[in-house]
């Protein structure tokens, strides 16, 4: 079970990861932005319980396992894009179930 500044396995967490150092940027960017590193946030499924800080490997929900440091527990979203259409929220999950079978020969 999440608390404060700690995870479960399972919890929805957010973790942190390096994409590129500054060194490896593109050589075209403005220097305030080159000469700091580039960072992915990814929000999952904790595969293991962590304290804020620590490394966690996480399940998103397509299935990618990612591994970072954990940063948020229990994070939501803040766009600004409304609720979504209660018709669309399981398409995805559904649409990669009904794909899954039938590469194994389900329906």
């Amino acid at each position: 079970m999440a608390s404060a500044d700690r995870c479960g396995a399972d919890d929805w967490v957010e973790v942190s990861y390096t994409l590129l150092e500054p060194a490896d940027r593109a050589t075209n960017l403005p220097e305030e932005t080159a000469s700091k590193p580039l960072i992915a946030w990814v929000k999952g499924f904790a595969l293991s319980g962590a304290a804020m800080g620590d490394d966690l490997t996480v399940r998103t929900p397509t299935g990618r396992e990612v591994t970072g440091v954990l940063t948020d527990i229990l994070p939501g979203y803040t766009h600004t894009f409304g609720q979504p259409p209660a018709q669309l929220v399981h398409i995805g999950r559904d649409l990669r179930e009904r794909v899954d079978a039938y590469r194994k020969g389900g329906e």
